[in-house]
């Protein structure tokens, strides 16, 4: 058994298709997490878990929507068909979302100062902004019991000083970070999620030293897709490409790797 521990079945590259991409998932014992970035995504992964076995989701409100009155960036079509428009954290409609049992994480949550303002003041602005909310969903989080699923790009030491301040459960979703990040991580109880980011950047050093009781597997699908896969498009299928590379990386046999990662999930999102 595989779980992808984060793919986005609820955006709109999967609408034509979105059924039957599950089902030959599910039929290769693949289970899957589908994340949320918004309300929008978010209620749509939850109503795709409510209709499948072995099909789960998290609900949450992704940084690049917490600040976006300081910089302007187009929704990727592949999520969605606008502009990114600011969306205030309402805690009472996640917390609404949270009352299925099929909810398992808050996320994807975190910081993100890869589009950023050029001024000063703005870009302060900008970070607080986003340090806010972020806040606001950690202690949901902790109010649910539920482990955290955490976006960071370019703004890994931040994250670090505020989940320093507030312990979670959760996973570094596609690390992108140094070892020395890595380890900061671990040491606060963290998993770190390798997707296909890995072959894009050099994760060889991190995977090598992690333990693989704290590595989590995913795909971020439609993103990042696999070279192997040969196609544009990624799917949680494609999750064994991912296994296979980093059991090559540390030198494990693919099923110890599959089956390790596969209880890591179960525990950390109590499936």
């Amino acid at each position: 058994m595989i779980i992808d521990t984060h793919s986005h079945l609820n955006f709109n590259a999967y609408k034509k298709d979105r059924d039957q991409v599950i089902q030959k998932t599910l039929d290769q014992d693949i289970w899957m997490i589908n994340v949320g970035s918004k309300y929008e995504t978010s209620k749509k992964a939850v109503e795709i878990a409510q209709k499948y076995d072995g099909v789960f989701a998290a609900v949450g409100l992704h940084p690049i929507y917490t600040a976006s009155e300081f910089v302007k960036i187009k929704t990727d079509p592949e999520e969605g068909d606008f502009v990114a428009q600011e969306e205030k954290f309402d805690k009472e409609k996640y917390l609404e979302l949270a009352k299925s049992d099929k909810v398992v994480a808050i996320g994807e949550i975190g910081l993100d100062y890869y589009y950023r303002p050029k001024t000063k003041g703005r870009l302060q602005s900008f970070k607080e902004k986003q340090k806010q909310v972020f806040q606001e969903q950690l202690e949901l989080a902790k109010e649910l019991n539920l482990p955290v699923i955490l976006h960071c790009r370019m703004a890994h030491q931040d994250l670090i000083e505020q989940l320093e301040r507030t312990k979670v459960k959760g996973v570094i979703h596609c690390f992108t970070g140094t070892w020395e990040d890595a380890e900061k991580y671990l040491d606060l109880g963290l998993h770190l999620g390798i997707n296909g980011i890995l072959y894009k950047m050099d994760l060889e050093e991190v995977i090598k030293k992690a333990p693989l009781e704290k590595i989590l597997v995913e795909t971020d699908c439609p993103y990042l897709t696999p070279p192997e896969a040969k196609t544009f498009r990624n799917e949680p299928i494609f999750i064994k490409h991912i296994i296979k590379k980093i059991a090559e990386i540390k030198g494990e046999d693919y099923e110890k790797v599959e089956s390790i990662t596969f209880s890591n999930a179960k525990k950390l999102f109590n499936i």
